[in-house]
């Protein structure tokens, strides 16, 4: 039984025995303060409806009063209603008896009707008569989907034995005095006639004060201080606070007799009918509330563990669903601040871009930690794999692996040794420490017959031949300027630089101060650099981090920035 342990109820009736159990509703014989013993309808409520049958189930109890009631709780996550013994005889024995009071027979029948009007019937109540007087002592929850015509047979049936036997009418005690008033009335007539004669035909005459404004009781008090009386009469206006005077007539400061009637138009605008706010959020509920020309109040938030409505939804609201409220008139609410311990789920991410797949785990409540580069055919950033798998339950904050897809490595269509090469480096016109003079060596000789070092004779270089388009081999015209290279000639791929960017690992300082006021979440914090990005602390509580400081070491490789991430979305960065 939920809001209860195996022994006590809500913390203060400890459990005797269960009498029965009926649908939702579990009745139990329980012991309050100083041994007194009470019983206890227990209502699981665990839907909106078994919520709105709760409240239509208290609202019989406030018409009938019953004698057996001491208290009635309604709050998220406990629903019951506290019974006390009473004495009395049985309907049933009751309505056997071969003569009965014709006022006892009347209260039975008065209280049938009020609990039709609430769906309930006659048997639904266990009554009991002491004297004249009719008292509920319990009241059982009417079934669901009971029609009125349903409760109209239950209440014949349950009448009809009040009908057998004698009625006793009831007497008029005292009614051979009632000529006693007649006798002070003659005798006085004389005197009181003679003075209201002289007052109706000399009255004195006032000045009638302003009261328009001012709240009804108030005025007539002003009014009738002045020896004035005051009638009243329905009205309408916005701009005015309820039960206050609209106008008045005769108007302020006229002159009248004293006694003379004045009436007061008060503002008492027609009710209108409360909207079901339940499951709505606050926005949503205000909107509700002015279309309907009412007005929010107090917004209470509370734990929607138990009646798992999300965050920011509402749980109840007073008054009730279709209760009859004036216009203008608040309307209380219920929030819910969430469900803890709550459990989400990832679909099937598979084919979806790293984008989308991203914005469904935001919405599951989830945090992409990290992202596995694969190489394959399906187009680039589509996601291949997932860790969690689809479908299985995991806590909310939980982190989310992705397996994206990247291009693959597409070898040269040629060998590289069919690769046309680059054009040779021309040689320097002079050589280095000679005299400037081409064919001549240091010495001023020519360059026929040149041994190097070894005695090894040297042999000139050749002259670059010349091409029919006027152009050399060595790829220069013979007027000395370079010839622009032909497609057969431009390198497949462009010269390495032999320089690579600078990813050696080295050791950052990373540090952040949580401010004290950290919106409510759960929040992450992951690292980026070239090898990716990875997680550094994981799903941590808003009420755990508010005020503190992150801080540590931490490895990275090239260009690296931390991620603060609340709820799977970037909440801030911070660049070591």
């Amino acid at each position: 039984m939920t809001g209860q342990t195996a022994a006590v109820i809500d913390g203060k009736y400890q459990v005797v025995r269960e009498l029965s159990r009926e649908g939702h509703v579990t009745l139990s014989e329980v012991r309050a303060g100083e041994g007194a013993t009470r019983r206890v309808a227990w209502f699981d409520v665990t839907s909106p409806a078994a919520r709105q049958g709760f409240h239509a189930y208290r609202a019989a109890l406030r018409a009938i009063a019953p004698a057996g009631l001491t208290d009635v709780v309604a709050r998220p996550g406990a629903y019951y209603a506290v019974w006390q013994p009473v004495t009395g005889t049985p309907l049933s024995e009751f309505a056997a008896q071969p003569k009965k009071q014709e006022e006892t027979v009347e209260a039975v029948q008065a209280l049938a009707a009020r609990l039709a009007e609430h769906g309930y019937a006659l048997p639904d109540a266990d009554v009991l008569v002491d004297g004249k007087e009719v008292r509920v002592a319990y009241l059982r929850p009417a079934p669901e989907g009971r029609t009125p015509e349903e409760v109209a047979r239950l209440n014949a049936a349950a009448l009809a034995p009040l009908n057998r036997g004698r009625v006793r009418r009831k007497r008029q005690p005292g009614a051979w005095l009632t000529f006693v008033p007649g006798l002070l009335l003659l005798g006085g007539a004389g005197y009181l006639g003679a003075q209201a004669a002289q007052i109706y035909l000399n009255p004195p005459v006032r000045e009638i004060a302003a009261v328009t404004g001012k709240p009804a009781p108030e005025a007539a008090r002003t009014l009738t201080a002045a020896g004035f009386q005051v009638n009243y009469a329905k009205g309408d206006a916005a701009n005015l606070p309820i039960g206050a005077v609209i106008r008045q007539d005769p108007p302020a400061g006229t002159n009248l007799p004293v006694g003379r009637q004045v009436t007061l138009t008060v503002n008492n605008p027609p009710s209108v009918t409360v909207p079901r706010l339940e499951e709505l959020t606050v926005e949503q509920a205000r909107a509700s509330l002015r279309d309907n020309a009412l007005t929010l109040g107090r917004v209470i938030r509370v734990d929607g563990t138990l009646t798992k409505t999300p965050e920011g939804r509402v749980i109840a609201q007073v008054p009730d669903p279709g209760a009859d409220l004036q216009r203008g008139q608040p309307v209380q609410l219920m929030v819910s601040t969430g469900v803890r311990g709550k459990e989400t789920w990832l679909t099937n991410l598979q084919g979806l871009t790293y984008q989308a797949a991203r914005e469904h785990a935001r919405i599951a409540g989830l945090v992409i930690t990290r992202v596995i580069q694969q190489p394959s055919d399906a187009p680039e950033n589509t996601v291949l794999d997932q860790t969690p798998a689809p479908y299985v339950r995991v806590p909310v904050g939980s982190p989310v692996t992705l397996t994206v897809a990247v291009a693959r490595y597409s070898p040269p269509s040629q060998p590289a040794g069919s690769l046309p090469l680059p054009p040779p480096v021309t040689s320097p016109a002079n050589g280095e420490g000679g005299t400037g003079q081409p064919g001549t060596d240091a010495t001023g000789q020519g360059d026929t017959g040149q041994t190097d070092t070894g005695g090894t004779e040297v042999a000139p270089p050749e002259a670059p031949g010349t091409t029919p388009d006027g152009t050399t081999t060595d790829g220069t015209t013979t007027d000395g300027t370079t010839a622009p290279l032909t497609p057969e000639q431009i390198p497949a791929t462009p010269p390495d630089s032999g320089t690579t960017p600078d990813a050696t690992a080295r050791t950052v300082n990373f540090r952040y101060e949580f401010p004290q006021d950290l919106p409510a979440g759960t929040y992450t914090i992951v690292v980026r650099d070239t090898d990716g990005e990875r997680l550094v602390v994981g799903p941590t509580d808003s009420s755990q981090l508010a005020g503190s400081v992150a801080e540590g070491p931490e490895t990275v490789r090239g260009d690296a920035t931390f991620v603060i991430r609340r709820d799977g979305s970037e909440y801030a960065t911070v660049t070591p």
